[in-house]
């Protein structure tokens, strides 16, 4: 078993930035690679970002490519999205999953899921 704890979301002006966590439990939790996606009012669940076990290797979705940043701490049995240069079609609910494969972009490859936080960018 995971579980998974997101937080850092808040609201900011287009053009800050935001870094949110997630705080991971679970004896094998390690062994997990990790994505990020996000959900806006009346859209579809979307890939964001994914991190191997390691943190050696990530992936991203076109929308987000060269403004976040995803990373892990597995000492800290944490895992951050970084967002920079944030844009108002960024705002929604993001939340953090557990998986066994990767790189994975479909939610439905992720067995373990937070309760997500909210992002919200002003123009």
């Amino acid at each position: 078993q995971v579980q998974l704890v997101e937080s850092g979301g808040g609201l900011v002006q287009a053009g800050g930035s935001l870094r949110l966590s997630c705080a991971a439990s679970g004896r094998t939790w390690n062994n997990y690679a990790m994505g990020w996606f996000r959900q806006a009012p009346g859209k579809e669940r979307e890939f964001v970002a994914t991190i191997d076990w390691s943190g050696g290797s990530s992936y991203y979705s076109n929308s987000v490519k060269g403004r976040f940043t995803i990373s892990r701490d597995n000492a800290k049995n944490t895992v951050y999205l970084q967002m920079n240069s944030l844009k108002p079609e960024d705002t929604a609910v993001y939340s953090c999953a557990a998986s066994t494969e990767y790189p994975a972009s479909r939610s439905s490859r992720y067995g373990y899921w937070g309760q997500g936080t909210q992002v919200t960018v002003s123009s």
